[in-house]
């Protein structure tokens, strides 16, 4: 499979997408593990967190984890993007490290109350994203989308940071709604107690990628306004 195939470029864009959508949902896994970390005792959830209390310091471990493996994936999506050349091996780690961290909050919240939702969708993402990565490293699939290389197709790489940051604006915009069964306690919503920051954070979020997205066809115009002149400069005047 050339680097220049159609399906090269998509399958290394959906790469990207997906690396950046697992180090999204990871961040908020950390950040949304806080309740049972810092206060599991709390008597707004103390019915669904409170066994948690005697293993708080794990709990705690979990955020510091989970927080630090989130920007991992941040990380590694620029590196993806960059084609650098410890672009791959540094997002399998990163995955393999959010699986096996993740694995164990599951196991562990499961035996103690229950339930580990939505750690499980974080897992599952980080999963998902891992298997994609290993099918990528299949010899003629790699030839083309091999992430190690940099590709001088400068609008697929702005292309695919805007899609990884709308798509993870519109994960933070909502995540009142899809982590919200899991976070409501006597009616209320804590999935949405940080309303103002996460908007901010969407916004900007979403703000970047459509300036990204906004930029391609401009720098196709300057491109070809520089393409032109040089062309008519170049051009061997009539006699």
């Amino acid at each position: 499979m050339s680097r220049n195939n159609g399906l090269a470029k998509l399958l290394r864009i959906v790469g990207i997408v997906l690396m950046g959508i697992t180090a999204a949902f990871t961040l908020m896994g950390g950040a949304g593990t806080s309740c049972a970390a810092f206060a599991p005792e709390n008597p707004k959830w103390v019915d669904s967190m409170g066994s948690l209390a005697p293993y708080q310091w794990v709990y705690i471990l979990f955020v510091v984890a989970t927080l630090a493996i989130g920007v991992m994936g941040i990380r590694a999506v620029i590196l993806l993007i960059q084609g650098r050349a410890n672009a791959y091996r540094y997002s399998v780690i990163a995955l393999v490290l959010g699986i096996v961290v993740g694995g164990i909050h599951m196991a562990l919240s499961r035996n103690l109350r229950g339930s580990s939702m939505p750690v499980d969708g974080v897992v599952y993402t980080t999963v998902l994203t891992l298997i994609v990565f290993l099918v990528f490293r299949i010899p003629f699939i790699w030839q083309g989308v091999n992430f190690e290389k940099p590709t001088a197709n400068q609008d697929l790489r702005r292309g695919a940071a805007a899609i990884t940051l709308l798509l993870s604006s519109l994960l933070t915009l909502t995540v009142q709604v899809w982590a919200g069964p899991a976070h409501m306690f006597d009616g209320i919503n804590y999935a949405d107690a940080w309303h103002t920051q996460l908007t901010l954070v969407g916004w900007g979020l979403a703000l970047a990628g459509v300036g990204l997205l906004a930029a391609l066809p401009l720098k196709r115009f300057i491109r070809s306004q520089a393409a032109s002149r040089q062309e008519t400069g170049t051009k061997p005047a009539s006699s």
